[in-house]
């Protein structure tokens, strides 16, 4: 899977992996905040942002997050490029990208660290250019280097059946 340029489908696609898709799915389709709980324990320590806010705790932390999120969100696109993978942990690069409740489109590019305990994700840390993020939200315009890594093709995107 990862560095293939493709999406993985069906049997050849991990566990792991298809959890991932699956928060991928109902987040982009409708945010779904309860299906997305639904993956997560409930001893879950979320960095949402890593290095520049404190993390949140549990599924009652998770959901505090998500609904303020959603609250800012719109049109959701969420893409991943690369995945690595270890027995109980997966490593993604991807980009965020949506509209903000003020009408700017905005492109997130990210590192992120999914862990595991069985089918339940344990631990979520991501990692990403807080003033970038806060720019792109304001509508200001990527770099065209950082274009150039946000366009590349996806290993992992919204199923065509979760699409507005």
């Amino acid at each position: 899977l990862a560095g293939t340029g493709r999406r993985k489908e069906g049997p050849q696609m991990s566990r792991k992996t298809e959890i991932l898709q699956s928060i991928i799915d109902v987040w982009c389709r409708d945010q779904d905040i309860d299906a997305v709980l639904t993956h997560l324990s409930d001893d879950l320590v979320w960095h949402y942002s890593a290095i520049s806010q404190p993390p949140k705790h549990g599924k009652a932390g998770a959901r505090e997050f998500l609904e303020a999120y959603k609250a800012k969100v719109r049109n959701p696109h969420w893409r991943i490029f690369r995945i690595a993978e270890t027995e109980d942990a997966l490593f993604v690069e991807g980009v965020d990208a949506f509209d903000t409740a003020d009408g700017h489109h905005a492109v997130v590019p990210y590192m992120g660290i999914l862990e595991f305990d069985g089918d339940l994700i344990t631990g979520w840390r991501d990692y990403f250019d807080r003033g970038s993020a806060d720019r792109s939200a304001a509508g200001m315009p990527l770099p065209d280097y950082t274009r150039a890594l946000t366009a590349r093709p996806a290993v992992l995107e919204p199923s065509r059946r979760t699409r507005n």
